[in-house]
């Protein structure tokens, strides 16, 4: 049985494409070959290959245990972490609770109507 093919979107595979090279070039910063790297994240180097080619097919934890090795472990909590948009539409579904009136009275308590 085969792996699956991950289908995904020309601008979500850039993306990931960008992923892989931003990896490819911080392994090259530190001067290691990708045999050095696959063997720091206990991982093949062709995994690492794949990596570095931003394939969809390579599972999440292979990523980050590349990131591992090279130290930027933490960079992975950037993702999502200003979710602008999930924040919009939270903001658009709080509901505003509304003032009690005191007394259980049914007069516009506050309201003044001009001149008054």
């Amino acid at each position: 049985m085969g792996k699956k093919k991950v289908l995904l979107l020309p601008k979500t595979a850039k993306k990931l494409q960008t992923v892989g090279n931003q990896i490819k070039l911080a392994r090259l910063r530190r001067g290691w070959t990708a045999q050095e790297i696959a063997e720091k994240a206990a991982i093949g180097r062709s995994t690492v290959t794949q990596i570095e080619k931003g394939s969809p097919s390579v599972s999440m934890g292979m990523y980050l245990a590349v990131l591992n090795a090279l130290g930027l472990q933490d960079d992975i909590l950037l993702l999502a972490r200003d979710d602008v948009m999930g924040r919009t539409y939270q903001d658009l579904n709080l509901k505003i609770p509304r003032r009690s009136r005191k007394n259980g009275s049914n007069k516009n308590i506050g309201i003044r109507r001009l001149g008054e």
